[in-house]
């Protein structure tokens, strides 16, 4: 069974068809990329997976549970998390304190205890520092740890947001556009993330990106988007050579 399952889905926006009978499932342990034109329907889908969205019709499965049976705030407790096209961290917060935001849904302790500071919660709040700090290593974090958000370059507010999502631990991760906005050196140290986000802590990434040289050398299976609906499924050499994908991306004079 596929961790993420994705049956005949459409969502309109009145007489417009965002995302068009779309199938798809991605495999436990892959990276699995979503690509298209500006306006193919890339981030609705994440929007349909974080239950933002409900779809006209279609399913959701995620870990052999449904979806759309799910709230959006109960999304992060079955193990999904997210990044966004633009960044949404609390600018007013340290980074420390922008990834301990991820730890919430781990939070065991009720009201009273935390009001009384009681055992459990100082323990609760180790770990979670725990947590938080080996995600600081990983990422290479550890210069800006204390500074906050609304001072740091673009760049590094992308990483920031990619940690809080991993703070969360997640089964899968959805990157929208990771690569958008950084530099051909940021770009590569994404790329390695990316690959040691799945052989090194086998979490599974689903993936909307532009910059298909990323998308080449991460992924393991691509899907290509028009208007809402599937072009090309299979590898990314395969669907960079689809005559369907070609047509999409440069018009019909290109194939």
């Amino acid at each position: 069974m596929s961790l993420l399952e994705i049956k005949e889905a459409t969502l309109k926006f009145g007489g417009v068809v965002a995302v068009n009978n779309l199938s798809l499932s991605v495999e436990e342990g892959e990276v699995y990329a979503i690509v298209g034109p500006n306006g193919a329907g890339k981030s609705t889908v994440f929007n349909l997976i974080s239950r933002f969205y409900q779809p006209f019709s279609g399913s959701i499965t995620f870990d052999g549970q449904n979806l759309l049976d799910r709230a959006p705030d109960q999304v992060a407790d079955l193990g999904i998390a997210r990044t966004f096209q633009n960044i949404e961290l609390f600018d007013h917060a340290t980074v420390l304190q922008n990834l301990l935001v991820g730890r919430h849904r781990h939070r065991k302790t009720s009201l009273v205890e935390e009001l009384f500071f009681a055992p459990r919660v100082r323990r609760e709040e180790i770990a979670h520092r725990e947590a938080v700090e080996e995600v600081v290593d990983f990422l290479d974090l550890q210069p800006y740890r204390d500074k906050m958000i609304a001072g740091l370059p673009y760049g590094v507010r992308k990483v920031v947001e990619l940690g809080r999502a991993l703070a969360t631990g997640p089964k899968l991760l959805l990157l929208d556009e990771p690569a958008s906005g950084l530099s051909v050196e940021e770009t590569q140290d994404m790329r390695w993330w990316i690959d040691d986000i799945r052989k090194q802590m086998g979490i599974t990434v689903l993936m909307v990106e532009h910059d298909m040289g990323l998308v080449s050398s991460v992924s393991d299976r691509v899907l290509a988007l028009a208007d809402g609906a599937k072009l090309a499924e299979g590898t990314p050499a395969e669907v960079q050579a689809d005559p369907a994908v070609i047509e999409a991306y440069l018009g019909v004079g290109a194939v």
